[in-house]
């Protein structure tokens, strides 16, 4: 069919369009099918993160099929593409296979298995566009440079990733969003079909000799760790925002977005932009790798923004230094092999292998030191390259001598002034030497490994050593704190747990959250009451297990735990004793809540608590229209139903408000404020349900503050096929 067409001049803005076209579906298509996931494979963060392990392992097949076929004659290359597109379109409309997960599936394998069987041939056949379409260009043209088209194809991308969630997610349907892509996906084999009339018959290299030598291997190593760093910073960012926040797609793009935005600054062919983030961009890392790894709580907000302002320098400035070191474009598929190489390797590197050798988040210093070294530096002053030239050894050990001094100031130094909630004074000093040290890469690395350790990588470690402290896992890494009269257990920015100690009394005391005051301690007191002494009672998130205490001789109890870390902490290693001393050998059902509840029995609890945080998030998939008839299914008619939406960033009371409407339950909720004096428990919002008016009135009744919960108007409930966190975001202060 090709062969019918005479070869034409090339038209540029048409193998751009095509770029852009290809790129846009491709990364529109990463958190449409992830939000597809959410209800089969539950919301914790490391789901985006296995399914980004998927979409970088894809990435990197479309690249080696692009460098492959480049063997190929160029009409013939678009013959074999334009075939595979054909053959992936047997997979249109795209969606996710119907088969639900077994019982005992393990996520990080699941999700691999599930997203490359549903998605793999489309997304491969999309992937091989921008390596593929930047050839033929160059082919088209005889030899024009195509590397412009690769900033047009991350342009493409960025606009796909900020599409999803501003104006796909919030106005379209998960079964219109589906059709809309496949017709995109049409759309763009047409497209290639029209860049495929303008290829020659012959290639370059049989028109002429080729000058290009082929890179040595140490080349192809440096463009490899250079996309590895990025890469591995990206995930390492997006666990961060997805724990601390929503595991949801607004927030998984950032961290992407901003990945694919500084390869379009890298490899645009107007080199201002990167030049001067390049050349700022080793301040940038010495001063906020140290802010994340000092892991300052108290504006979280503030924190995230640094995350990915770091990540976006970062990024710039090493895929700055890999366009320096482009080779010519006849070896443009290797270049790019080599870089989604490095990508995948990255990604492995911070979404498998970290989560198993390390028990914190190591890998994010790490990649910090790993980018400083990488990052090109040049002198900021001649002045200052004039010192390190004629006196290099005198300035390395000025270096020295202030890191030591830092050490000392931060170890024995006034608490006022140096302390770990005071870095204001250190973060001054290492800004100023560092402007010094910028140009100099060992007096640099010398002075940004000593930041990473001052600002927290000191304390890491220590708490590494001690043993039982701290704890990963797939889903996080939770840390046990020692209190003078309670021990305390945090996920990410979030207190899960708090148990007093001093007395068995004392431990068998509810704390925080879960206090008799609150919404679920009221619940709790009165199911005896409202159920008999044979109450059927099941709780969403084990946490510390401090909920057990409720429980009382005759009652049958069920915890649903996604994460056996959790399980492990709670029941297992002595650190917290709720279980132990109130309820010694629970029920615990391990899997997402959702997939769990679904397969009980109808009408099998009385009472269901769902306290399912993954650091300050619920996983939207339990908040659903389709999550709450699961619910309604497996309580019995006169069942309560207690959900817990306490967030610092979101306002939650809407959602739970619309699916009580949808699902026709009667609803009120409870914000606790405890007085100061009661050191066992903590501010709390709980929202109460059930389709039994009579139950509701008899547990509202009971304590001034409940107060009806009424859907706001034009608020549009969340369900499995639509929902949205931008009508939810509280405002700051």
């Amino acid at each position: 069919m090709i062969h019918a067409f005479a070869a034409r001049p090339p038209r540029r803005a048409l193998f751009i369009l095509t770029v852009l076209t290809g790129s846009f579906l491709l990364f529109l298509v990463q958190p449409m099918v992830a939000r597809m996931a959410l209800p089969r494979l539950g919301g914790a963060p490391a789901v985006w993160n296995s399914a980004m392990l998927v979409y970088q392992a894809l990435l990197l097949g479309g690249y080696a099929y692009a460098h492959a076929i480049g063997r190929l004659r160029p009409r013939t290359q678009a013959m074999v593409h334009l075939g595979l597109l054909a053959v992936a379109a047997l997979w249109l409309p795209i969606g996710l296979l119907g088969v639900q997960p077994p019982p005992d599936a393990h996520p990080a394998l699941w999700v691999p298995w599930l997203l490359g069987a549903s998605i793999g041939p489309l997304f491969l056949a999309v992937s091989a566009q921008a390596p593929l379409i930047q050839r033929w260009f160059s082919e088209a043209s005889d030899g024009a440079d195509p590397y412009a088209l690769y900033a047009a194809s991350n342009l493409g991308s960025f606009g796909g990733l900020l599409a999803y969630p501003l104006l796909v997610e919030p106005f379209t349907p998960l079964r219109e969003q589906s059709w809309l892509w496949s017709a995109g996906y049409v759309l763009l084999a047409l497209l290639v079909l029209a860049c495929a009339t303008s290829l020659p018959q012959v290639a370059r290299a049989e028109r002429g000799p080729i000058t290009s030598p082929a890179p040595a291997r140490g080349t192809v190593a440096r463009w490899i760790a250079l996309a590895f760093v990025p890469s591995g910073l990206m995930l390492a960012t997006s666990t961060y925002l997805t724990t601390d926040i929503v595991a949801g797609p607004l927030l998984w793009v950032l961290p992407l977005g901003l990945y694919l935005l500084s390869f379009t600054v890298a490899f645009a062919a107007n080199r201002a932009l990167a030049e001067i983030l390049t050349r700022i961009a080793p301040i940038t890392i010495l001063l906020f790798g140290g802010v994340m790894i000092g892991g300052y709580n108290a504006q979280p907000l503030l924190n995230a923004g640094i995350a990915l302002v770091l990540l976006f320098m970062t990024s710039v400035a090493l895929h700055t230094a890999m366009y320096e070191s482009r080779p010519e474009p006849d070896r443009l598929t290797g270049f790019y092999l080599a870089m989604s190489v490095g990508g995948a390797l990255g990604g492995v590197f911070a979404g498998l292998l970290a989560p198993v050798l390390f028990d914190w988040t190591y890998e994010y210093p790490l990649l910090i030191l790993a980018a400083g070294l990488m990052a090109p530096q040049l002198y900021l002053t001649e002045g200052i390259k004039a010192v390190w030239t004629r006196h290099r050894w005198l300035a390395l050990a000025g270096i020295a001598v202030a890191v030591a001094l830092l050490f000392v100031l931060r170890l024995h130094g006034p608490d006022r002034l140096f302390g770990e909630n005071r870095p204001g004074l250190l973060f001054v000093v290492v800004a100023a030497v560092g402007l010094f040290a910028v140009g100099a890469r060992v007096g640099y690395m010398l002075l940004l490994a000593a930041a990473l350790m001052l600002f927290g990588g000191y304390r890491s470690l220590e708490m590494s050593l001690a043993g039982d402290v701290r704890t990963r896992s797939y889903f996080g890494v939770y840390t046990v704190q020692e209190r003078s009269r309670s021990r305390e257990l945090d996920h990410g920015t979030t207190v899960h747990g708090v148990q007093l100690t001093g007395s068995p009394e004392r431990e068998r005391t509810p704390t925080t959250y879960y206090a008799k005051g609150a919404g679920v301690g009221q619940a709790m007191l009165l199911a005896p009451r409202l159920y008999g002494p044979d109450a059927r009672i099941g709780v969403v998130g084990l946490g510390t297990g401090t909920l057990a205490c409720y429980a009382r001789p005759g009652q049958r109890w069920r915890f649903y735990e996604i994460d056996p870390a959790i399980v492990r902490i709670a029941r297992d290693t002595g650190q917290f004793t709720y279980l132990r001393r109130c309820l010694p050998d629970p029920a615990i059902s391990l899997g997402d809540a959702r997939l769990s509840l679904a397969r009980e029995a109808p009408g099998n609890l009385d009472l269901l608590a769902l306290d399912a945080f993954s650091s300050d998030a619920v996983p939207a998939h339990l908040l659903t229209r389709e999550a709450f008839a699961t619910y309604a299914r497996v309580l019995d008619r006169r069942g309560l139903l207690l959900v817990h939406i306490s967030n610092r960033y979101l306002d939650l009371e809407p959602v739970v408000a619309g699916a009580a409407k949808a699902g026709g339950w009667s609803a009120s909720i409870f914000v606790y404020d405890p007085s100061r004096l009661d050191e066992a428990a903590s501010g709390s919002a709980w929202i109460a349900l059930s389709r039994d008016r009579g139950t509701l009135d008899a547990l509202t009744g009971r304590a001034e503050g409940w107060r009806m919960l009424r859907a706001p108007r034009g608020f549009r409930p969340w369900t499995d096929d639509y929902h949205s966190i931008l009508p939810l975001l509280k405002r700051p202060g």
